[in-house]
């Protein structure tokens, strides 16, 4: 009877953690920094908590792209490549990330929440000081050497952890001659929900993911994303972000304090 009552109770929380996380991505990003830790303090071992987030979070961005279909079709000859490098990318991230021992990628938390912690602060100036190019500005043009590298680290690195590569992607997408955000944000959400998708291939494959978690925080993950889409207007974008970059400093030194004092 207690057993089930904690599981209730975790289940309660990881839902209402999901809804703030969903309603996040929506307005400002950053829903990973509070999905990811919540699934760790829910008992989760280190690198299921990551898969199951990624499985979690995967479907509103996957619903999220279905709403850019028209900026996707217009950048279809752009996408061609750039979206296969990113399927490779995933995978490749989601097996490293398989093929990492548990206490390693332990080691690595604090890290990685760091490095999505500066994506996130500094990754809405990234597309500012990128510079244009000298290609169309139609979204149509094939992709540069450079952004199909570009575009495949970013993969592995979303395959692996992932946070914070929405605003890589941007900055990209700037230096290809982009300047519609609208096309920008159809075309980084597209590459996003194919490098979260094809990473939980490996990830069923090796049953990393805790089904019961990932199917409560997808569900309020979906409300999050609904809720926050109809409050987005009402809500000042530059103090939500201060209040998640708040939240990202405080987890990130937490565990670093967790892990290494």
């Amino acid at each position: 009877m207690l057993l089930t009552s904690h599981v209730l109770i975790t289940d309660a929380i990881l839902l209402l953690v999901a809804i703030f996380a969903g309603a996040l991505n929506s307005v400002a990003g950053g829903g990973s920094f509070l999905s990811f830790p919540a699934l760790l303090f829910a008992g989760l071992p280190p690198i299921m908590a990551n898969a199951t987030n990624n499985a979690a979070m995967w479907v509103g961005t996957a619903s999220s792209a279905g709403g850019y279909r028209e900026e996707v079709a217009k950048a279809r000859r752009y996408l061609v490549a750039v979206a296969i490098v990113s399927a490779v990318g995933g995978i490749a991230g989601a097996v490293i990330l398989l093929r990492t021992p548990s206490s390693v990628f332990t080691k690595l938390i604090p890290f990685l929440l760091l490095t999505a912690t500066i994506l996130f602060v500094v990754g809405p100036l990234l597309p500012r000081y990128a510079g244009g190019s000298t290609a169309s500005h139609h979204g149509v043009q094939r992709p540069s050497l450079r952004a199909i590298i570009g575009q495949l680290a970013v993969g592995i690195y979303g395959g692996y952890f992932g946070a914070g590569m929405g605003f890589v992607m941007l900055a990209m997408l700037v230096l290809e001659g982009f300047e519609n955000i609208h096309d920008m944000n159809g075309i980084k959400t597209f590459l996003s929900a194919i490098i979260n998708g094809v990473a939980l291939i490996p990830f069923i494959l090796a049953r990393a993911i805790a089904w019961p978690e990932a199917v409560v925080m997808s569900l309020g993950a979906m409300l999050g994303g609904y809720l926050g889409a109809r409050v987005a207007r009402r809500l000042p974008a530059p103090a939500v972000r201060r209040s998640v970059i708040a939240i990202a400093c405080v987890l990130t030194a937490y565990f670093f304090y967790k892990t290494y004092a």
